[in-house]
């Protein structure tokens, strides 16, 4: 009988270390091909967009699929969880938290494998809910001493200092300005829903390392041109899912005199496929647009969790 889980069981079942271990896991799925990703489609109403994405983990016979609506009203998402044997539903999950941990911790991967080893202050553009769990990641996979972070609302931004500096025992100070912010950084960190870029190559140090995971459609970027010029390494979740929203790479290549042949996926270097970094003083960056695959991960062990736990509704969709 499938469950119905609530953003709040949903959050409580998934802490960001859990999250970090799935989502690395996914890679290696994704790299070994014992998984399937189906990149995002849309669907666009002049005041409403629907956005689904599906995956498989083949090994563990799983089938699911996020499904979310963007409206005036806001945001809804649901992820649902089937059985690859039988297409029994076993889970029907709320899912903007789960969104938010599994794409930090997908950051968190990046950072662990691109970002220097001693890498240790942090930038963060934007200053929403996404962001917080961004710098939750990396602060889980880095010794981080300083973190600064900038957003354009005075307000919004006074909040995230002060509650990531409680929740993390860092001080998180709140930047003047996005440049501010980025230099001297060793992990930037871009989680804004601007459409122009935040992020200037001229402003970055030395073995930077970017997290750029605001910007999902072809018509938005974050970071310039030259910041891709710079980069030695350009790490994405998805190629495919990539060349078709990924507007930092979409407007960003050409400008930097560049092709998607210098672009290569996360897994690679997940896997020891590619060797990463190659220098103490290069630029890497990792493009994040979000894909499916993560979501059933951790969907997958929400699940599982729960029934264990004894949470969850139970939900008989062939009761009359």
């Amino acid at each position: 009988m499938a469950l119905f889980l609530s953003e709040d069981e949903v959050t409580r079942l998934l802490p960001m270390n859990d999250a970090l271990r799935l989502v690395e896991q996914s890679f290696r799925a994704q790299n070994a091909e014992t998984a399937v990703n189906r990149s995002r489609q849309r669907i666009v109403l002049p005041h409403f967009s629907l956005h689904y994405m599906a995956a498989a983990l083949l090994e563990e016979n799983l089938v699911g699929m996020k499904i979310y609506t963007v409206a005036r009203g806001g945001l809804r998402f649901l992820v649902l969880l089937y059985d690859g044997s039988t297409g029994e539903l076993r889970a029907l999950m709320e899912a903007d938290q789960l969104g938010r941990i599994r794409t930090g911790a997908a950051s968190g991967v990046a950072t662990k494998y691109l970002a220097r080893p001693d890498a240790g202050r942090v930038a963060v553009l934007g200053t929403g809910r996404q962001a917080r769990t961004q710098l939750e990641a990396v602060a889980a996979v880095r010794n981080i001493s300083s973190a600064a972070a900038y957003g354009r609302n005075p307000e919004r931004r006074s909040a995230f200092c002060r509650e990531l500096s409680e929740k993390l025992k860092l001080e998180v100070r709140q930047a003047a300005s996005a440049e501010d912010a980025v230099r001297d950084a060793d992990i930037v960190i871009t989680a804004t829903t601007s459409a122009e870029p935040v992020l200037r190559g001229d402003w970055l140090s030395k073995g930077a390392h970017v997290n750029a995971i605001g910007a999902n459609m072809a018509n938005r970027r974050e970071v310039d041109g030259r910041t891709i010029k710079r980069a030695s390494l350009i790490a994405v979740d998805s190629l495919e899912q990539s060349r078709g929203e990924s507007g930092d790479l979409i407007v960003g290549l050409p400008e930097a005199e560049r092709g998607w042949e210098d672009v290569i996926e996360l897994h690679q270097v997940v896997a020891g496929k590619h060797p990463g970094r190659t220098s103490p003083e290069a630029v890497t960056i990792f493009k994040s647009n979000g894909i499916a695959l993560w979501d059933l991960a951790v969907a997958a062990h929400i699940e599982r969790q729960a029934r264990t736990q004894g949470l969850g509704r139970q939900w008989d969709m062939l009761a009359t």
